[in-house]
């Protein structure tokens, strides 16, 4: 048995050069404009960049490699359908920079892993295949065939296919999925897990539940004319700027925006449209009329108490809240649903919640008052141990109104990655239902299992338990994704052949198999050429549209595949073309898109509506108010809230972002709405705590976590006094992922808990 290779598998505990300034109250503008323009000017320069960025979000050009905020239908900006954070994923991923051989000759995979997860991923593009050998400690260049041979004659070597493990991001096409996801059944295992494991998997259970679907019910013309739209456990301006506009367009038309989180955030302040010369001189939007300090995870408790307070009013004037039409054609269990709310003290849940009871009334006026009302909500409400019902109670609230499948109401999960919605639409799931497998059975003469697969943490735990032999990721960088760190890395390091499909470096790369693979490939705005010419792909953004995307960039290597190429290549090596056609399955995408149309409802006329420029809707029921419930109804829930406590002295540490940063990839060191500048190993404190806790600012402590008996220890921070929810504190990912406990999950979507964290602090001697 070999030795693991002595990588370090947790991002360096060295600190940088920490500048704080006071926070931000106002999001985009001036500054990000500037941001801009510094990031693709350092990337690739400023006139390659300027033409880039005009090609992205518009409808003869590519989509975004950010996050999944659709496009307007109608009419395109002029002067650029996208956000400083997209600016920056397209810099990143247009870089002149390259990784080559040369690079991987210099630098042993050893010393790699000692720099910082921002070093690693401001190397470069990659450019050609490299393999890894069992045993040496550098990559080294392969050919496209011996790649693939070699990851054929794994796969047909394995004992049994749930061996093996296939891991998607988000940001891989639609054609790019089917074909990954029919490999994978070809092959025997519904082993898919995928980066919504880690993130929205609570909202599609909750959703599915409630509603019969697992997306958003919404449309971006129904934020234009909601008249309330409540954002939960979300920060729109680092994550998804481009949805400030559309709340700025609510607010114009009248709508009042409530902002509900535990950290308050310049994005859901006050907006600077960068386009709009006199928002830029009169200083901007109020988003904000009202900002609920909620404590973490008291978002039923906040729900509770509104609600109480529209049963009420309601019990005063029948017929004057509730939309009781709608509750009896649509819905099911209201009774149950109401008894058990009555059973609730209010000022109970208003202690629960962290917030004030005067500030709660006042929001609970605006639900008794109106009716197109949209709640969106993002991972503060999903990574929660009772995530699923944390989004069971926002539709229960929604339902009470009549306020699903009508003009400006709705549900409104706000994805991260931009096609991971569309990745699961294609069949990237661990637990694929019966129908879509007997679609692919009938069309292509294949078995596909039935036996559920993995998600992210039951793999972790496979590789652990040594049970995993092959693993592959199509994009991502799994290692800094995930939860609980360290135990991933050594759970990775246990399998004996890694393979990543990646465009640029990252810590997974580093911390692998025994053997491990490097598939370079194109990136979204790179120019694809196939043997019937100029291909494109298709995705589907948050709100359910399938559209078009093509790159026209020059690929920095001659060396690059697609993703479906990639994926084809590896078929053909491992079955040939007896069932699937994978030797001309790529030559022109359409094959790949009529294959689509045959086995997943909704993608009628599919090569002909892609081309439409704005794309197509696929179907919704909850929009149209049908629901495809096993009862045909809209369910309520009885859902309790969570009440969880911690150790005296104890806080609830929540991982988050900084502004310079799209999930694991940072663009730079600041933090810049927040004042923190050119440090990321911090912890952000509410002031009564640091005095509780005897701590001043920039001390250097130790955070360890407590989780059933069991300790994890994340070194060095600087502590940060800053306006957090009393109880609570703020850490950024990656670095404080090992703090998260991997059997620490959400019931009914096993999804991990990084909002909710019991940790201690210790001051470094």
């Amino acid at each position: 048995m070999s030795q693991k290779r002595a990588v370090q598998i947790l991002p360096p505990e060295e600190f940088s050069q920490l500048k704080l300034k006071k926070p931000k109250t106002k999001a985009v503008g001036v500054p990000a404009i500037l941001s801009t323009f510094k990031h693709i000017s350092q990337e690739m320069g400023v006139w390659k960049g300027v033409k880039l960025l005009n090609k992205m979000n518009q409808k003869d050009g590519f989509d975004c490699p950010g996050c999944a905020w659709p496009d307007p239908d109608g009419k395109r900006s002029g002067l650029g359908e996208y956000c400083e954070n997209g600016a920056k994923a397209i810099a990143e991923e247009a870089t002149n920079k390259r990784v080559g051989p040369d690079l991987f000759a210099q630098y042993s995979v050893e010393e790699m892993s000692k720099w910082s997860d921002y070093k690693i991923g401001k190397m470069g593009r990659l450019t050609h295949p490299m393999l890894l050998a069992e045993g040496e400690s550098h990559y080294k260049e392969i050919s496209w065939d011996e790649a693939f041979s070699k990851i054929a004659y794994k796969l047909k070597s394995l004992e049994n296919p749930n061996e093996a493990v296939f891991y998607t991001s988000g940001r891989t096409s639609n054609e790019a999925a089917f074909v990954y996801q029919l490999f994978v059944r070809q092959l025997g295992t519904n082993n898919l897990p995928d980066c919504s494991n880690m993130c929205h998997e609570s909202s599609g259970a909750g959703l599915s539940q409630t509603v019969g679907i697992g997306k958003g019910s919404v449309t971006l013309e129904d934020l234009h004319h909601a008249e309330v739209i409540v954002v939960m456990g979300q920060n729109p301006g680092t994550n998804h700027p481009r949805m400030l506009s559309a709340l700025e367009k609510c607010k114009e038309n009248g709508g009042k925006i409530i902002s509900v989180n535990p950290i308050p955030e310049a994005g859901n302040n006050v907006f600077v449209d960068p386009q709009n010369p006199w928002a830029i001189f009169k200083g901007g939007t109020q988003l904000n009329d009202h900002f609920l300090q909620v404590k973490v995870n008291g978002d039923v408790a906040l729900l509770k108490a509104i609600m109480i307070l529209m049963l009420q009013e309601e019990d005063k004037n029948p017929g004057s809240v509730f939309d009781h039409k709608f509750i009896q054609e649509y819905t099911a269990d209201f009774e149950a649903m109401i008894s058990h709310l009555r059973t609730f003290d209010l000022n109970e849940m208003v202690l629960q919640s962290g917030i004030s009871e005067e500030e709660i009334k006042a929001v609970a006026q605006l639900f008794i008052e109106k009716k197109r009302i949209i709640i969106c909500w993002a991972m503060g409400l999903t990574q929660q141990e009772n995530g699923v019902n944390n989004i069971k109670e926002v539709v229960n609230i929604l339902l009470l109104k009549g306020s699903i499948g009508i003009k400006g109401g709705g549900t409104c999960p706000v994805r991260g990655h931009s096609n991971v919605q569309g990745d699961r639409t294609m069949g990237i799931w661990e637990k694929p239902k019966e129908g879509f497998l007997a679609n692919l059975d009938k069309h292509f003469g294949i078995n596909a299992p039935r036996e559920h697969g993995l998600d992210v943490v039951e793999t972790i735990e496979a590789c652990h338990e040594n049970k995993i032999r092959f693993f592959m990721c199509m994009g991502g960088n799994f290692i800094s994704a995930t939860p609980d760190s360290q135990l991933t890395g050594e759970a990775i390091q246990n399998c004996d052949l890694t393979v990543q499909v990646s465009t640029k470096l990252n810590r997974s790369h580093l911390v692998t198999g025994k053997e491990a693979i490097i598939l370079p490939c194109l990136a979204r705005s790179d120019r694809d050429e196939q043997k019937s010419g100029p291909q494109f792909v298709s995705v589907e953004n948050s709100m359910g549209v399938v559209h078009k995307s093509q790159g026209t960039l020059a690929p920095p290597s001659n060396e690059l595949k697609s993703e479906p190429a990639i994926v084809a290549a590896m078929g053909y090596a491992t079955f040939g073309s007896d069932l699937v056609k994978w030797d001309t399955m790529v030559d022109n995408y359409d094959i790949i898109r009529d294959n689509i149309e045959a086995t997943i409802a909704g993608f009628e006329d599919y090569n002909k509506r892609v081309r439409i420029p704005q794309g197509f809707y696929l179907p919704n029921g909850a929009r149209e108010r049908k629901f495809t419930t096993p009862n045909g109804k809209a369910n309520f829930s009885v859902v309790d809230p969570p009440n969880r406590k911690v150790k005296d002295g104890h806080l609830i540490m929540i991982t988050n972002r900084t502004h310079d940063q799209y999930n694991t990839t940072i663009y730079g060191m600041d933090d810049r709405y927040r004042g923190i500048l050119g440090e990321r190993r911090v912890v952000l404190l509410n002031k009564k705590d640091m005095q509780k806790q005897g701590l001043r600012q920039e001390q250097v402590v130790d955070l360890i976590g407590e989780y059933k008996g069991e300790t994890r220890r994340a070194n060095k921070f600087k502590v940060i006094e800053y306006d957090v929810a009393e109880g609570c504190c703020v850490t950024y990912f990656p670095e404080a992922n090992v703090l998260v406990p991997l059997k620490s999950v959400a019931k009914g979507s096993n999804t991990p808990v990084s909002k909710f964290v019991e940790i201690k602090i210790e001051p470094r001697s």
